[in-house]
């Protein structure tokens, strides 16, 4: 849950119940030969360029578009719970800030992202919620599709989790 004071800083909440075990799901969001295989949307790829999984702990990923556009995203951990949350920054990498203000873009600024994992009847409930530190910025990101993009990752991962249990 959020408390009521982050609920103040413009939020952006996704939930989604997917059919894998709260440890399978947990191993799949948080190691990088897994997150090659389902972050970003239907039709992109993701390399995993850093990925450093402690509290301190920094991440680099570049999501490369059916075009061939590079869009690198950035992080740090700032708050790990074994099976259960996660809570990290997510910042817009420096090329893609430069790429963004070349074609006239505003980039939000996010204070930071939230994702609770918990078991509903051998599956697992994802809750992640985006923080902004204004309603503009929480404007912008929604004006950027952010919520069809994570929910067409949302389907790649979906994908993934089938062939690992299967």
């Amino acid at each position: 849950m959020t408390s009521e004071a982050e609920q103040k800083i413009h939020p952006i909440i996704i939930t989604r119940v997917f059919n894998a075990p709260v440890e399978l799901f947990y191993n799949v969001w948080t190691q990088p030969e897994h997150i090659s295989k389902w972050w970003g949307p239907e039709g992109f790829t993701t390399r995993v360029v850093e990925y450093d999984f402690k509290v301190g702990g920094k991440t680099k990923f570049i999501m490369t578009g059916p075009d061939g556009t590079e869009y690198p995203v950035t992080g740090k951990f700032l708050e790990i719970v074994e099976n259960n949350k996660i809570v990290s920054t997510d910042e817009f990498g420096d090329e893609y800030k430069q790429m963004a203000e070349k074609h006239g873009m505003k980039i939000p600024n996010i204070d930071k992202i939230i994702a609770l994992f918990e078991e509903v009847e051998g599956k697992t409930k994802l809750t992640l919620t985006m923080f902004h530190p204004t309603a503009e910025d929480k404007k912008l990101h929604e004006d950027m599709h952010v919520i069809e993009g994570w929910n067409s990752s949302f389907n790649c991962l979906d994908v993934h989790l089938e062939t690992l249990t299967s």
